[in-house]
């Protein structure tokens, strides 16, 4: 996809007081369908602020001038393995390649670091596959085979950039609202 505005990545740290609040307002925005995920400012706000306080983690913005329109963040698991959390992009931007850009920038700095794989968690917990609702036990892997997107579903977008579907977390959200685990070798 192209992107139709001129966007460039920051490292979050360069980022100002005022563009970390607009990176928490996008999670509010860009999460509004997913119901386990940040639903206030302060919830939103709290996770920003764990990117600047926490070793493990770091992030990149997004930005078009000097307006945040999305993020992507990193949790360090191991020397070889970053979690991708979370990625987010303004509803009105989404669809213009800026994921795409940040899921770059994510990668680079893996392959930087040495990292081998970096991994995500893909919530269903709005009823984007055809797993949504369903009781995965005591077959798991058998459901997970037959997964596909009923509407929407992030873990598409992923696919097309190359991240695997490697498993799946049931009812992690509540009952029928299962985490579909994917990863991706970066080295």
């Amino acid at each position: 996809m192209v992107v139709r505005m001129k966007v460039h990545n920051v490292p979050f740290k360069e980022t100002s007081d005022l563009q970390r609040q607009q990176a928490a307002d996008s999670l509010v925005s860009g999460f509004a369908h997913s119901p386990s995920d940040w639903d206030n400012t302060e919830s939103a706000q709290s996770e920003v602020d764990q990117f600047s306080t926490d070793p493990a983690r770091d992030a990149f913005a997004a930005l078009s001038g000097s307006l945040v329109v999305g993020w992507i963040g990193r949790i360090q698991h191991s020397a070889h393995a970053w979690e991708l959390h979370p990625l987010v992009v303004e509803p009105s931007r989404q669809r213009s390649g800026i994921g795409t850009l940040l899921i770059a920038a994510l990668e680079t700095a893996a392959r930087d670091a040495g990292v081998c794989t970096v991994w995500l968690g893909a919530d269903d917990d709005f009823g984007g596959t055809n797993l949504f609702g369903t009781d995965l036990y005591p077959n798991v892997l058998e459901h997970l085979a037959q997964l596909s997107p009923a509407t929407g579903h992030p873990f598409t977008f992923y696919r097309d950039r190359g991240f695997s579907v490697v498993g799946i977390l049931p009812d992690v959200d509540g009952v029928g609202r299962h985490d579909i685990l994917m990863a991706k070798r970066i080295q």
